[in-house]
């Protein structure tokens, strides 16, 4: 009796899976451009002599010049707008870090009555925008005659509750037997906090950070309500004053918004590798 050998499977030839790779890579490296054309467009608009926009995006200069940066820091004191929006960004961020941290710690290793409530309205702030809450915030500077300083433009900005629920989200999936574990040993609140979750939260802290950074420094409403001093003005909002009630130097512009661009692109490339390691832990999307 002649026994019933079982079917080969077909193999995917050398030929079909080159094909398939061939393919992937184009598509990644088509989705890439798509992304990037912005940005690259708006370095070529940058560098070209009129920054005429009229005959639509193009990637060719003929004659590259840097005529429209050194307008731009003739236009506007852009080391001291540059150093505005930086100083409030940083310490912007690292108010978020230090109350959002201690706040996460809160909710996420101790328990008090209403701790679920209390989250639950503070993660019911982030449904409101914040054009909502501009006027009472504008009011409530005034009374306290804060307008046009750097603690109005700070003030909103000191504790954020998507900053609290992110690193709520990463605390929690540290194991509490170290929390037992320190306490045994006389470790207060406070030890464990900074020696033992911070450190494992590391990559939730540095996506933070960067979110934090970006909201900051490219924040142009709030600037816009409450800055009136010239000196004082940050970047989106400096970035504003170029454009002209009639005509308006495309090159000139585009040549802010590189220089805006730049630290963004900086911070992100250094700490990438952390942000997606943060929302892995933390079961963000």
């Amino acid at each position: 009796m002649t026994a019933v050998r079982p079917e080969a499977e077909p193999r995917t030839g050398p030929r079909r899976r080159g094909f398939g790779r061939a393919a992937l890579y184009a598509g990644v490296i088509a989705g890439a451009f798509v992304m990037l054309f912005p940005f690259l467009w708006t370095l070529v608009t940058s560098i070209t002599a009129d920054g005429n926009l009229s005959g639509g995006p193009t990637l060719l200069v003929e004659n590259p010049t840097l005529e429209a940066y050194r307008t731009l820091f003739d236009t506007l004191p852009m080391w001291r707008i540059v150093a505005n929006s930086f100083g409030v960004a940083v310490v912007s961020t690292v108010a978020q870090l230090v109350t959002g941290s201690m706040a996460a710690y809160g909710f996420a290793r101790l328990r008090f009555p209403g701790r679920n409530v209390i989250f639950t309205l503070y993660l019911a702030t982030l449904m409101v925008p914040l054009q909502v809450l501009v006027v009472p915030l504008f009011i409530q500077m005034s009374r306290f005659d804060l307008n046009d300083t750097y603690f109005a433009l700070l003030a909103p900005s000191v504790a954020s509750a998507f900053g609290i629920f992110l690193l709520k989200q990463a605390m929690e999936s540290v194991p509490r037997e170290l929390d037992e574990a320190a306490t045994i040993d006389g470790a207060s609140h406070l030890r464990i906090y900074a020696t033992i979750v911070l450190p494992l939260v590391r990559p939730a802290l540095a996506a933070l950070t960067v979110f934090a950074f970006m909201s900051s420094w490219n924040n142009f409403l709030w600037p816009l309500i409450v800055i009136r001093s010239p000196e004082l003005m940050t970047l989106p909002l400096g970035l504003s004053t170029l454009h002209g009630q009639f005509t308006t130097e495309w090159n000139v512009v585009m040549a802010g918004s590189v220089v805006s661009i730049l630290p963004i692109a900086v911070v992100y490339l250094f700490a990438q590798r952390h942000i997606i390691a943060g929302m892995a832990h933390t079961g963000l999307k």
